[in-house]
């Protein structure tokens, strides 16, 4: 069987789709954590892009090939390794692969909601609020995005819903209000070990301590409620 190596930074929800897959799969991958404030000289000659994830295939034969973009690397695994997360139907397939790039563009949403000025972070706010919405109108009866079976659009999601989980502690932001089957959605994946196992234990304290940094809108309001 091939080796993984996943090449990580802690707090990056791509990486976190890569590492579900992984565990959806149920094979042992080895992660290494850096830091993308001082990229080291070996990762920037591995990652064209000088972003993670990136994964480490060495194949059994000793060749070893470099994957980057979260996308590419969990539709490789997909093809790969059992079982599969993707759905056989051709278009189901690709309205799947349509909402992981919802996903995408809900996870820069969120970026510009906690980083943000005092405009940027009502826009963004007003922004998720309209692509919840969205969800819960495609959602059927679950568990899962696709119904029965976990597949990709879970771990897309899977790293979205983490964010709501500091949100929901320090401001009441009204983004997720009103969607039961988004919330039952939610629930769901986090009970899921692959997705609460994508984290170090001190993801909660690490994301707080970053958005602080940041010093954002957000962040200036929620430094006393961290400070408490």
């Amino acid at each position: 069987m091939a080796k993984y190596r996943l090449i990580s930074f802690k707090l990056c929800p791509y990486v976190q789709r890569a590492a579900i897959v992984l565990a959806e799969k149920g094979v042992p991958f080895e992660r290494v954590d850096i830091d993308l404030a001082d990229k080291p000289d070996w990762f920037l000659r591995l990652s064209p892009l000088g972003k993670v994830p990136v994964l480490v295939v060495t194949e059994e034969d000793g060749r070893e090939e470099v994957l980057f973009e979260s996308a590419v690397i969990a539709e490789y695994l997909d093809e790969v390794l059992a079982p599969r997360l993707h759905p056989a139907d051709p278009l189901t397939r690709a309205r799947h692969r349509a909402w992981i790039e919802f996903a995408s563009a809900t996870l820069a949403d969120i970026s510009g909601f906690y980083a943000g000025d005092a405009a940027t972070f009502a826009a963004k706010r007003d922004a998720l609020a309209g692509k919840f919405a969205r969800l819960e109108a495609e959602l059927g009866a679950g568990p899962w995005f696709g119904g029965a079976a976990f597949g990709l659009v879970d771990a897309a999601f899977g790293p979205v819903f983490r964010y709501f989980d500091l949100f929901d502690r320090v401001l009441e932001h009204g983004i997720l209000g009103g969607r039961p089957k988004v919330a039952a959605w939610r629930a769901a994946l986090a009970a899921r070990e692959s997705v609460a196992a994508a984290v170090a234990p001190d993801y909660p304290e690490a994301l707080a301590a970053f958005i602080v940094r940041r010093d954002g809108h957000l962040g200036r309001l929620i430094r006393p409620a961290l400070a408490a």
